[in-house]
């Protein structure tokens, strides 16, 4: 039986208006690619490393598609024309372009029927080896399980991966269910992946594919120590977001942060390059049976938690439509939301559970992030503590899944490893203390705590049916989201999204359609 009382009709309004908002932005990026989506392609038909400028071969081969006018085509479609008349891998074509020995569209074309053809073989050949991956996974789940929900969410930042490491042993002996990396400032701004293992980084590790495999095997064998399965954590947004997802498909992350907004509000990332973007990456992250966990959290920290705690809300709808069309199941969905009301408002308390309550109601299968309390957070540290500890009640009382720990330093310094214990300490303190307190509460009706989630959730469905009469490329621009406005033709990364030509081809798209059963998308030729 539900906690509160939360108008049904209220709640499919808002829902709904997301679904055709969501449409809307699928039926324009439909006809869209970009740099980014064309360099996974290549990554997943088997390019890797870099040339001897240490460019990435994806980034040199896009970009001598892209020089030649091409690339509206498709990356796959050039590159495995290549390799049929040259009877050569994906690799040696790109290792080939990148030392000036070959230039793809000057060779002779063979059938789109053979190019499409063994364009399925390779996009078959890369998806086996995601698939393979979710299998170990749920393999290793079965046979040594995992920590009680709420899971221990613990941060590793350190811009250095063996110390990283280091770092994420000792948090997992300490408790730690999931071990996010933080990823270096400005990574997200990089229009290339780095390549190899790297030990620097500011305020973070940059996310590389040799760094994933460094830390997924080091996580493995801590796991089987500690006896249950520890799950890895990434960032999967970006310039590189679909880049990042299919890394991390290929060395077995579970969890990535994988947000349609964040990067369009937070690192002025251009709006439709995102979105573009966002798609591709969760239909990797969806077959891969990856976690995504979104971004909302970062809302309260530009806009107040108590005047803007709908548009958390509307934002988690948009999402969650979204993450559908790319056909992730809500199982899969983290939905973020935060701690982040003012302790010195009366009541505070109250308006931090009737928004966890609400959301746990609303999408009763996702598995919710629960983010701590930041933007209040002094530097006093005995307070923060006590925060924190507040933030660790509301999380178990109300059921969130994925609890990302509070750091009583926060505002201070990158945690250490004694600030994690203490964080680890508190919440499995407060999380076996008050383990079923949710299964003994029952909110007052028409009470405070009921109050306010009616009047949040009225809020983001009046929100969401304005969004969806303007679109919400409009609503971007007006700053509906987070307080922040952005530009439809301004941020980053615009130059790097095409309108899609005659004959564009993505096997890897087309194949992840047919194995997520998704609409298959109507190609300019028809196709």
């Amino acid at each position: 039986m539900d906690k509160l009382w939360l108008d049904p009709v209220m709640i499919d309004r808002a829902r709904q208006a997301a679904k055709e908002i969501a449409a809307r932005v699928d039926h324009y990026i439909s006809s869209r690619t970009t740099v980014a989506v064309e360099r996974t392609v290549l990554r997943l038909l088997g390019i890797d490393g870099t040339n001897a400028e240490s460019v990435p071969l994806p980034n040199v081969v896009v970009d001598h598609l892209l020089a030649n006018g091409c690339l509206e085509t498709g990356a796959a479609y050039w590159v495995i024309n290549a390799m049929i008349v040259r009877q050569c891998t994906a690799q040696e074509i790109a290792e080939q372009v990148a030392e000036g020995k070959l230039d793809l569209t000057r060779l002779s074309q063979v059938s789109p029927f053979e190019i499409r053809k063994k364009g399925k073989e390779l996009a078959c050949a890369a998806l086996d080896k995601i698939k393979q991956n979710r299998y170990t996974r749920d393999r290793l789940i079965q046979k040594t399980g995992t920590g009680k929900k709420p899971y221990l969410y613990v941060i590793v930042a350190t811009g250095d991966i063996y110390e990283d490491v280091i770092q994420a042993r000792s948090a997992v002996r300490q408790g730690a269910d999931i071990i996010a990396v933080i990823r270096s400032t400005g990574q997200s701004l990089l229009d290339y992946v780095p390549y190899g293992l790297t030990r620097e980084g500011f305020g973070g590790t940059f996310a590389t594919r040799e760094n994933f495999r460094m830390m997924r095997k080091a996580l493995d064998e801590a796991g089987r120590e500690a006896g249950r399965y520890i799950r890895l954590c990434n960032y999967c947004s970006g310039l590189c977001m679909p880049e990042i997802a299919a890394m991390g498909a290929l060395e077995r992350l579970d969890v990535m942060l994988n947000d349609a907004l964040y990067g369009i509000l937070f690192r002025d990332i251009n709006m439709q390059r995102t979105l573009i973007d966002q798609a591709f990456s969760r239909m990797i992250n969806s077959y891969a049976g990856i976690m995504i966990n979104t971004g909302e959290d970062n809302y309260l920290t530009t806009a107040d938690a108590e005047e803007a705690a709908h548009t958390v809300l509307a934002s988690q709808f948009i999402n969650e439509q979204l993450a559908f069309l790319s056909g992730l199941s809500q199982k899969q969905m983290g939905l973020g939301h935060a701690f982040e009301i003012n302790p010195d408002l009366e009541d505070g308390l109250l308006w931090e559970i009737a928004q966890a309550r609400m959301v746990r109601q609303i999408f009763p299968e996702a598995p919710l992030k629960y983010m701590p309390p930041t933007k209040h957070m002094t530097g006093n540290i005995f307070k923060g503590h006590v925060q924190n500890a507040l933030f660790n009640m509301v999380g178990v009382m109300t059921n969130q899944e994925v609890q990302l720990l509070g750091m009583m330093t926060e505002a201070m310094h990158t945690p250490y490893i004694h600030d994690r214990q203490l964080a680890i300490e508190n919440a499995a303190y407060v999380f076996h203390n008050a383990r079923h307190l949710g299964e003994e509460i029952l909110f007052r009706p028409g009470g405070r705590i009921e109050k306010r989630a009616q009047h949040v959730l009225k809020k983001a469905a009046e929100m969401l049916e304005e969004v969806r009469q303007m679109g919400l490329f409009k609503a971007l621009e007006k700053g509906m989201f987070a307080d922040v406005k952005r530009s439809f033709t301004g941020g980053k990364g615009l130059r790097g999204v095409l309108e899609k030509g005659s004959g564009y081809f993505n096997p890897v798209e087309e194949e992840l359609r047919l194995r997520l059963g998704l609409v298959p998308r109507e190609g300019a030729d028809g196709s």
